[in-house]
């Protein structure tokens, strides 16, 4: 499958959709377009991994960059659509401790609506 990733205004921020595995040689195109998304001004940022079968700790480390990023601006992210075997690695490191995981976006997106 191949890596391919979009960006689109939901219903309160940005969804950034990841689809294909997030390892050491996509890990970065993923880096720079949170980092847009940061930059640009976004205070709420879902992470649509709905697409993702495999994710290895890079793209762990990007995910958690990225959520320190938008903490220190005052904003969030929040993961949604995680596979089990990716959420079997969030689980494993705590990760999934830090960073809010939510079944779909709908789901993240009324909690970061609630909140």
């Amino acid at each position: 499958m191949d890596f391919t990733l979009s960006t689109r205004q939901g219903r309160i921020g940005t969804v950034v959709e990841v689809a294909g595995d997030l390892d050491m040689s996509t890990t970065p195109e993923l880096g720079d377009r949170l980092r847009e998304v940061v930059q640009s001004g976004a205070q709420s940022v879902v992470v649509d991994l709905s697409g993702v079968g495999f994710m290895d700790s890079s793209g762990l480390g990007i995910l958690v960059v990225a959520y320190k990023d938008l903490r220190e601006r005052g904003g969030s992210l929040v993961l949604a659509g995680v596979a089990p075997p990716v959420r079997t690695v969030l689980s494993i490191t705590s990760v999934d401790r830090v960073i809010d995981v939510f079944d779909t976006v709908d789901d993240a997106e009324e909690a970061s609506r609630v909140s």
